[in-house]
């Protein structure tokens, strides 16, 4: 009966490691490979900060959305009799948490300083507000970093045989 109920899933199975997948590849590709290429490539760090900012603010939003069609699609999965999503929810419900706070946390919080600073004519690394950009910074790449080995673990858990 088992093999019968992931049998007549598997489409949507494979829609769901597929998209799984590419998400999770742009979150590694933006995170480890365009953002130090940005700051590695432009003189003007401030400059990298804002177009990384930038691309960071666009892949929290994506983010958001793929997590929130996943969770929608893993919910339809566990009701249909596959109970391996059941962890697979809760792992995109961590990935989710970190997506919402990336996207209405720490990338506005941290954009109205940078802001504020500009306003005063100088940049967030040479304002008042230095200190709290950078703990605001180094909190977020934490919260990043964790929803990176979320991901790791969400694409190595989909492509684990269930046989």
């Amino acid at each position: 009966m088992q093999n019968f109920v992931a049998s007549s899933h598997s489409g949507a199975q494979r829609l769901f490691t597929l998209f799984a997948g590419l998400w999770v590849g742009s979150l590694l590709t933006v995170g480890y490979l365009v953002a130090p290429t940005i700051f590695n490539t432009l003189t003007d760090r401030q400059v990298a900060g804002m177009v990384a900012g930038s691309i960071f603010k666009a892949e929290a939003y994506l983010s958001t959305i793929v997590c929130i069609a996943l969770m929608v699609l893993a919910n339809l999965l566990v009701t249909r009799g596959l109970r391996q999503y059941k962890v697979i929810r809760l792992v995109l419900l961590a990935m989710l948490l970190c997506s919402v706070a990336a996207s209405f946390v720490f990338i506005p919080w941290m954009s109205t300083l940078r802001d504020q600073a500009l306003l005063q004519g100088m940049p967030v690394m040479l304002s008042p507000s230095a200190d709290l950009f950078a703990k605001l910074h180094g909190v977020s790449s934490v919260v990043f970093m964790f929803q990176s080995a979320l991901g790791i673990y969400l694409v190595w858990r989909l492509t684990k045989s269930t046989q």
